[in-house]
């Protein structure tokens, strides 16, 4: 690993907001004025446009970018097929749907050498990807940085950093997602990651771990705020864009392409990362998670958690997302008479839940709890809530102010239920254990 690298990334700059039209040029005089693809585009660049959605979507939710690169994207020879590892897709049919609730420790240490596209490990999704519907959840461990380049054609990338921060080369510039951001790589643009120095999380040196949410359907986009009004949850301010940069390599690349479930990788001639200038609102971003502005009790009663949606993907049935992405962020509770944890529920949604530091407010951590690294299923129609720990303790209580500023927690919240891949439901981090943080909910009722 480059031990440059740390300064490289904290001296990155950035473009400010959520789906702005964006522009940026790496050498100036490389970007257009006033047409996108000029008879002859400047600096002896050529002209490419990648779409993130159909041509005729509504303008408020059409994603395109502009790109003037040093070589077209069609310059490449054929692709081949090649491993999938443990990386799956939608349709799953390996198992059957599994109303259990579930939860699992950390993935184990990776095998030395282990790149980010070789640790991804599929957990399960739904919809599919061939039909630009549904999720898939996946992890991913890592201790080496990319050499090659990755893009997903079935979907984009939300990632989650749990441990080591992750150094994003795209093709429109580079971003910094460390533990407590989100970053998200649109569908169909290319990128490597690269492992940075570290280990000050608790973790080996140059390991990295967290979490992947695949969104085969519409882009993820900000939830609208309705009666909160014009300011809360998420700022568009706070999400950032990369400004361009680009490699100009000539040698051999692998570029591994994610298409309809499988990988198919072709080596290149030169680095694909090339982009020298580009505008639009197709493009990848990062979000610091602590920058969410909780929306919550000033009276009583806990709000239902929609109320920390991040970012939605909406599907056809309006309220009703393909997938949520919600944050459980430090925050103050101060409800009056209010049992303030979450409550107890069964929810059509399915959720997956996932730590990112510290711990979370409804359940106990610890050994053979719910710590960093690790996630929880609950889906459809299962009950779920507080553990017993947590509900006797909430119980008693003294109601006043609370702050809550050690745990980052995060679910994935989908309208279809989650199915499990063979490796999930059968891996040997999976808790056994699970229903026992529910037994011993005391009868207290006195007619």
């Amino acid at each position: 690993m480059d031990g440059d690298a740390r300064k490289r990334a904290e001296g990155l700059t950035y473009l400010h907001g959520f789906g702005n039209e964006h522009s940026s040029e790496a050498v100036p005089g490389a970007l257009p004025e006033g047409r996108n693809a000029p008879q002859r585009a400047p600096l002896g660049l050529y002209a490419e446009q990648l779409s993130g959605t159909a041509f005729t979507e509504p303008r408020a939710h059409n994603r395109r970018s502009w790109l003037y690169r040093i070589r077209p994207s069609a310059a490449h020879p054929a692709f081949r097929r090649t491993g999938n590892g443990a990386l799956r897709s939608a349709p799953f049919t390996e198992t059957v749907p599994d109303p259990n609730r579930l939860r699992w420790d950390p993935l184990p240490e990776p095998a030395p050498g282990t790149d980010f596209l070789a640790g991804l490990w599929t957990l399960g999704g739904n919809g599919d990807a061939t039909q630009r519907t549904g999720m898939a959840v996946h992890l991913y461990h890592a201790n080496a940085s990319m050499e090659r380049v990755f893009s997903d054609a079935d979907g984009e990338l939300l990632l989650v950093p749990e441990r080591g921060a992750l150094l994003l080369h795209t093709e429109f510039g580079a971003l910094l997602a460390e533990p407590g951001h989100m970053a998200l790589i649109p569908r169909g643009v290319r990128f490597r990651v690269e492992l940075l120095e570290g280990g000050t999380d608790g973790g080996p040196a140059g390991a990295a771990r967290g979490y992947v949410c695949e969104n085969y359907g519409a882009p993820f986009r900000l939830p609208d705020l309705g009666p909160i009004g014009a300011n809360g949850l998420a700022g568009a301010r706070d999400f950032r864009a990369p400004v361009a940069a680009y490699e100009d390599v000539e040698g051999p690349v692998e570029v591994v392409n994610k298409f309809c479930g499988n990988l198919w990788a072709a080596e290149y001639g030169h680095s694909p990362l090339d982009v020298v200038a580009w505008h639009g609102n197709h493009v990848p971003y990062v979000y610091d998670l602590r920058r969410f502005n909780v929306i919550g009790s000033i009276s009583y009663d806990h709000p239902d958690p929609s109320i920390f949606t991040v970012l939605t993907s909406p599907s056809d049935t309006p309220g009703l997302a393909g997938v949520d992405f919600v944050a459980f962020v430090p925050r103050w509770l101060v409800g009056e008479d209010t049992f303030r944890p979450p409550y107890f529920h069964r929810n059509v949604m399915s959720e997956y839940m996932g730590l990112v530091e510290g711990a979370y407010d409804a359940k106990s951590g610890g050994k053979g709890g719910f710590v960093p690294g690790g996630g929880s299923l609950h889906n459809m129609m299962s009950a779920h809530g507080p553990d017993r720990e947590t509900f006797d303790r909430a119980s008693a209580a003294e109601l006043k102010p609370q702050k809550i500023d050690d745990g980052l927690a995060f679910m994935f919240e989908t309208r279809w239920p989650v199915t499990l891949t063979e490796r999930a439901a059968n891996a040997d981090h999976l808790q056994t254990r699970y229903d026992e943080v529910w037994q011993g909910l005391q009868r207290h009722f006195r007619p």
